[in-house]
């Protein structure tokens, strides 16, 4: 019951008060609640029994149990109990409608309910007729903006859009679109707040357009969304047909179990965290293709190679020295250096149980048995072996492999060697390290510093593969035949094993050990059906071949097996014997010419000692004197360093002129030649420089020289003589040749002990420290 004063304003009152939590009730506005806290049970009750209003105020803060008037807003409504109805849990379901606004001054009682003082808010009513037609011009665009927020999907009733429009009070219009419209708890109390009927217009207004581009961008966020979901439907759809119609045709693929098999490797292998991570995310992204993209089978190649990878496979090495040094007796003859050496290595290997240290780099000319040793070391740790050859590698792609954004792309030899190896730890022999070359493919050499580096190698990438892979465990060994051609920084990071040519000694104890029962096992022969006598196998030796190695007498071995096994069948002998006598029937006539070595002192011909990459050889140099104008010639394919050697050599002869007693004008009145025949063959080096003064004194002098004597060695200016290398080699060359007698360098006197006793036995040494001491033992002296 409300009072009206003198002036027709609605006075206080005090009523029972409901605090609601969540909910904002506008005059006119008729709804449902539950009640459940005993104050506002009570409240509600009280309100029915006695027939009176309520007053509905909304709480600032819902969690609040027991509000103070400072808890709610000032603002709420006077209300009209319609029905009220009992709910389990002492709960009250209350039927209201709104009459008008009002406003909270005090709480006049707080037991057993809240009885609060309120004053009633009256409506405006205006008589000003531009107000008027402002508020029904806000009416009208409200009446727009609310049609347009219920078709944009809004939940509004249709009787309540007739209903809307059919109010003609503007307060009650802009209460009951407030009340209507899906808004938040603060917008509500907003208008609910604003008394001024236009002001309330306004805010209306403001609230639709904000909530009508909300639902705008939420409607292209939804169709959107749905594009994306029937596209998604679509391909799905597709994909299913096509699994019927490739199941109809017998083509089907078990593409589902492919990828789990995949999947259960990738989880399953000890890989790296970024080679997991790789092989997951390009799986995901091979699922999610279309069946036939032809980056399925792209991507495919890439996760098996990662998969069949020896991730975490490891061979136990076996570290018994005896083992290895037996195993290394019965595999080679001879080379105690190397084998020593190599013990040395897996005794340090046994103490530091790591793979880090010195590559061993195998060098020696062909046909030695560099790979054969590091078969045996293999052999010997029980590794697995794995060999890749450089000869020819011209390409950086040879060694890290090519890009994935390649056609055909696949990795690199290292990657692919340790997958044919199966294991972490293998011994991987790089064989001809020297022949590698660079063009415009890039530097192979390069590449292989970040592979032969234990510093940085244990996380090796392959361009393919694109992931750091472990190479620090594996053992790797390189062979070479001329160390000189190995790029710098890549010699640096090997140790360099000199494995020198085999003397006839130990050739012959080869051929009787190895290869005899090895060649006469490959043509179907035993061991005991043929002897070979030590006289014929020196004479295949001698006069069957030249090289520093046993290549060539393995194959002349093959040869003589293929003439036995000849006889064998067609005489049926159980026995066949080869002897010096009956040689040339199995290998026709020696391949060798006699004119090897000079046979008699000639005057201006000299016999070198060369080493080249394929072992030592003689070199016979000539010089001529001939009529002409003091012009020198050059010839038989000579290199840099030998044509200034040849240079330098002529300025010693001729600062020797009046020692020689040679006519002071003989440098005006002839020409001076230097031929070195087979001129074929590019020669080069310094070590010919003694040789070619001694061929120009000779041929200036008309003294010969002698045929039985050898020599090598660098000349200075001063005519002093200079240390050279390969002493070895150049030993057994001359032996090969027939020649006892070699005039070397002082300075190379300590290098003889690299030779066997049985070479040292066959020859005599003449040493030189200046040209003097080489002309006084190799020109014939004049007779008196």
């Amino acid at each position: 019951m409300q009072n009206k004063g003198a002036e027709g304003k609605l006075e206080k009152v005090v009523m029972p008060m409901v605090a609601l939590r969540g909910l904002v009730i506008f005059p006119y506005m008729v709804l449902h609640f539950d009640v459940g806290r005993e104050a506002s049970v009570a409240a509600v009750e009280e309100c029915v029994v006695q027939g009176r209003d309520i007053f509905l105020v909304t709480q600032k803060d819902m969690k609040i149990e027991s509000p103070e008037i400072t808890d709610v807003h000032e603002i709420g409504t006077i209300a009209k109990v319609k029905q009220v109805l009992k709910l389990p849990g002492d709960t009250l379901r209350v039927l209201v409608e709104g009459e008008r606004r009002a406003r909270i001054l005090s709480y006049a009682e707080r037991e057993p309910y809240i009885q609060a003082e309120v004053e009633p808010i009256p409506d405006e009513v205006t008589t000003d007729k531009a107000q008027e037609v402002l508020k029904e011009a806000y009416m009208r665009r409200i009446t727009d903006l609310f049609e347009r927020f219920a078709s944009l999907g809004a939940r509004v009733p249709g009787e309540t859009l007739f209903t809307i429009s059919e109010i003609e009070e503007p307060g009650k219009f802009a209460d009951m679109i407030a009340s209507n419209v899906a808004i938040k708890l603060d917008d509500k109390q907003r208008v609910l707040d604003c008394i001024d009927e236009l002001d309330r217009l306004q805010l209306v207004v403001n609230i639709l357009k904000k909530e009508i581009d909300i639902l705008e961008i939420d409607k292209e966020i939804a169709s959107s969304v749905k594009q994306q979901i029937d596209k998604s439907q679509r391909e799905y759809f597709l994909r299913e047909q096509m699994k019927v119609i490739q199941k109809e045709l017998g083509e089907t693929e078990n593409d589902e179990d492919e990828v789990e098999e995949l999947r259960k490797k990738i989880q399953e292998l000890p890989l790296s965290d970024e080679a997991r991570a790789k092989a997951e995310k390009e799986l995901a992204r091979m699922v999610k293709m279309a069946p036939g993209s032809p980056e399925i089978s792209v991507l495919r190649s890439y996760i098996d190679w990662i998969v069949s990878l020896p991730w975490g496979k490891y061979t136990v090495d076996n570290l018994d020295l005896q083992n290895a040094r037996k195993i290394l007796d019965e595999d080679h003859y001879g080379l105690d250096k190397v084998k020593d050496r190599i013990i040395e290595f897996l005794a340090v290997r046994k103490l530091k149980n790591d793979m880090r240290g010195p590559i061993l780099c195998l060098a020696g000319p062909p046909g030695v048995g560099k790979t054969s040793i590091a078969h045996s070391i293999a052999r010997a740790l029980d590794k697995k072996f794995v060999r890749m050859s450089l000869g020819g590698v011209r390409d950086e792609a040879e060694i890290r492999g090519h890009r994935r954004t390649y056609i055909g792309a696949i990795p690199g030899r290292i990657i692919s060697s340790i997958k044919q190896a199966d294991s972490m730890n293998p011994l991987f022999l790089l064989d001809e390290i020297d022949k590698m070359s660079s063009d415009f493919r890039g530097d192979p050499a390069s590449a292989m510093l970040e592979v032969l580096d234990p510093e940085i190698n244990n996380t090796f990438r392959d361009h393919y593969l694109d992931i750091d892979f472990d190479l620090s465990k594996v053992m790797f060994i390189t062979t070479a035949n001329d160390i000189s051609t190995i790029p710098r920084p890549l010699y640096d990071r090997m140790e360099i094993i000199q494995i020198d040519s085999y003397t006839d000694v130990e050739k012959l104890n080869i051929a009787k050990r190895h290869l005899m029962p090895k060649q006469a096992k490959a043509h179907g022969l035993k061991p005991s059906a043929i002897k070979v006598s030590d006289a014929a196998i020196m004479d295949i030796i001698h006069l069957y071949t030249a090289e520093s190695g046993v290549r060539s007498l393995e194959r002349e071995l093959a040869a003589i097996m293929r003439k036995a096994a000849v006889k064998t069948v067609e005489t049926g002998a159980a026995k066949i014997s080869v002897s010096q006598k009956n040689l040339k029937e199995f290998l026709g006539h020696p391949k060798r010419s006699e004119n090897d070595m000079i046979k008699q002192d000639t005057v201006g011909v000299v016999t070198g000692l060369a080493w080249t990459a394929v072992g030592g050889q003689t070199m016979p140099v000539e010089a001529s004197v001939i009529p002409g104008t003091g012009k020198v010639e050059l010839t038989g394919q000579l290199g840099d360093v030998m044509k200034e050697s040849a240079k330098t050599g002529i300025s010693v002869v001729r600062a020797m002129m009046k020692k020689l007693k040679l006519p002071l004008d003989i440098n005006e009145k002839t020409d001076l030649h230097i031929h070195v025949p087979e001129g074929a063959i590019p020669k080069d080096g310094p070590s010919a420089g003694v040789t070619m003064v001694t061929a120009l004194v000779s041929a200036l002098t008309k003294r010969p020289v002698r045929h039985d004597i050898a020599m090598t060695g660098e000349i200075t200016l001063t005519g002093r003589v200079l240390k050279i290398g390969g002493i070895k080699e150049k030993a057994l060359a001359a032996l090969r040749a027939g020649i006892h007698t070699i005039i070397l360098p002082k300075d190379n006197q300590g290098d003889l002990e690299e030779l066997p006793q049985s070479v040292r036995d066959q020859l005599s040494f003449v040493f030189a420290t200046k040209i003097d001491d080489v002309l006084k033992h190799a020109i014939v002296a004049e007779k008196k």
